[in-house]
């Protein structure tokens, strides 16, 4: 069988047991316990003792690195309760203790005179008494010798019982009582002596020999020749076991404690053992907020009336200077997000206006890329340039002549220019007149670039037509004519004419090589070979 579930009346109990023990845990003060600035290896061995002192409630394993600030802590402080800061700086001469109440202050700046970890006190004593159960309670505080007059003496004592949580005398529990804390005031020397104590409660009113029976330490008998010596007489005990206990630490017990022998209403006596840290103080001063208000209280220095009321005046011009610089800082931010606003609005009502205009206009309008002052018959050296550039030559004079310039419309496109096609001379060709020889053979076509098709200029336009009455209508010429406009050209297949005797078998001479030269236009230089006739 399965374990049975729990009934409904014990699962109400649970959650409202754990609902009350968070309440309970939020309600008492919380605290970090760290350093700031660079410290030594013992300084961080006594914030990890001071850590143990505030437990449980602190955190134990708080990690500081160099980069943060109190800023940084203080946020963190508001979502996890926390409700002091114990914060430890080390200079050249000194170490400072500082304690901080969140969130509004007041600050208090200690000098640690001396100190002593815990090791050193555990490691002096004969007998220590400490173990992990002890700090699964909050320690009891107590002070002494807080009663004098003097406001940094109160606000000491306010401070220090803010820290620990409060007891309530009549539903406290003695079992829960493991430790204490001593923090005691000399007026002579203006110091503070803090102390940490683990606290154990023993039977009083019988003898040590009973006490150790019931202790379960069961004594040696060989000495004794009756068992009534042993509960009257202190024979077995040492001198260094007699009893220290006297009025000071006897108390009738208001419950049981934990241990053989403490019964309630019986007579008992409280053993304090030191367990460390140990730390001697001295209050240098009270300030207001977190370490940046108004100093109440200076130990060395002290000011007039009339120097506080300029002090406090400096102060508030400052404040009243930082108020109107951020009032200022907002009302550009606003200005300028204003100023932002309306231009955007003028830039979109100008969007608008110049749609509708393009919407409303002609077809026909003017090249917007032609310009007024610019005068038709001015010679452009846009194909002189580009001759230039890819032939690396001066074009002649009647190639681009200036008198003509043809202008391309906006929606005008150009189709690119066929590459001319080398060929020997046919009958056909040698029919015609030796005095006629045709440049655009022999003129060097460059490739046109990415971007930008080549034009024809009128001139080289004339010539071609008069070549092509002269041969007559070439197969080129028909092509072009059947092809559609908008069409792309069908790739040209090679002649299969044969070729003569003197080509075969010689790749490189299909095709003639152009003379580099001055000018494109150059005539071939016959070779001394003929072809057959």
């Amino acid at each position: 069988m399965g374990r049975p579930s729990k009934t409904k009346n014990q699962k109400k109990e649970r959650a409202a047991a754990q609902h009350q023990a968070q309440e309970e845990y939020s309600s008492v003060p919380h605290s970090f316990v760290f350093h700031r600035g660079h410290v030594g290896k013992n300084l961080q061995q006594l914030i990890l003792d001071v850590r143990r002192v505030m437990e449980p409630y602190t955190a134990t394993n708080l990690k500081v690195r160099k980069k943060n600030t109190v800023k940084d802590f203080v946020a963190l402080a508001g979502p996890l309760g926390v409700t002091h800061f114990l914060v430890f700086t080390k200079t050249p001469t000194t170490i400072n203790l500082k304690l901080f109440r969140l969130p509004g202050g007041p600050s208090l700046t200690f000098r640690v005179i001396q100190y002593s970890l815990i090791k050193d006190v555990v490691s002096s004593l004969k007998r220590h008494r400490m173990h992990e159960q002890q700090f699964t309670h909050h320690p009891l505080l107590i002070l002494n010798n807080f009663g004098l007059q003097g406001m940094h003496i109160k606000v000491m004592a306010t401070m220090f019982q803010n820290m620990f949580p409060s007891i309530n005398v009549h539903r406290v529990n003695l079992n829960a009582i493991k430790r204490c804390v001593l923090i005691s005031y000399d007026p002579d020397s203006q110091t503070l002596e803090f102390r940490h104590y683990s606290l154990k409660v023993v039977p009083v009113g019988m003898s040590k020999g009973l006490k150790k029976f019931l202790q379960e330490k069961f004594p040696n008998l060989s000495r004794l020749q009756d068992i009534s010596e042993l509960l009257v007489k202190d024979v077995v005990l040492s001198e260094s076991e007699a009893e220290q206990d006297g009025s000071h630490n006897i108390t009738e017990l208001p419950q049981a404690y934990a241990g053989r022998g403490n019964m309630k209403s019986e007579q008992s006596a409280v053993r304090l053992t030191e367990i460390g840290p140990r730390m001697r103080l001295q209050l240098i001063k009270v300030e207001e907020g977190l370490g940046q208000g108004n100093v109440l209280y200076h130990h060395f220095i002290h000011k007039t009336e009339q120097e506080i009321q300029e002090a406090l005046a400096r102060k508030e011009k400052k404040l009243q200077l930082k108020a109107e610089r951020r009032r200022k800082q907002e009302a550009d931010v606003e200005r300028k997000q204003e100023q932002r606003e309306a231009h955007r609005k003028k830039s979109l009502e100008g969007i608008k206006k110049k749609k509708k205009q393009a919407e409303g206009s002609d077809s026909d309008a003017e090249d917007p890329g032609m310009q007024e002052d610019q005068n038709v018959d001015e010679p452009s050296d846009d194909d002189t340039e580009y001759y230039r550039q890819e032939v690396g030559e001066e074009p002649d004079e009647d190639l681009f002549p200036k008198s003509t310039k043809r202008k391309r419309g906006l929606g005008q496109s150009i189709k690119p220019r066929k590459r001319p096609k080398h060929s020997h001379p046919t009958d056909d060709q040698n029919s015609a007149p030796v005095g006629t020889v045709s440049k655009m053979k022999h003129r060097k076509t460059p490739w046109p670039r990415q971007g930008r098709q080549p034009r024809d200029s009128p001139g080289l336009r004339e010539r071609r037509q008069q070549d092509t009455r002269q041969q007559g209508r070439s197969p080129s010429a028909k092509r072009k004519q059947a092809q559609r406009p908008g069409q792309l050209r069908p790739k040209q297949r090679r002649s299969s004419r044969p070729q003569g005797p003197w080509r075969q078998g010689r790749p490189g001479l299909q095709r003639k090589q152009m003379p580099k030269g001055k000018g494109g236009f150059r005539k071939q230089r016959r070779s001394g070979k003929k072809g057959p006739a």
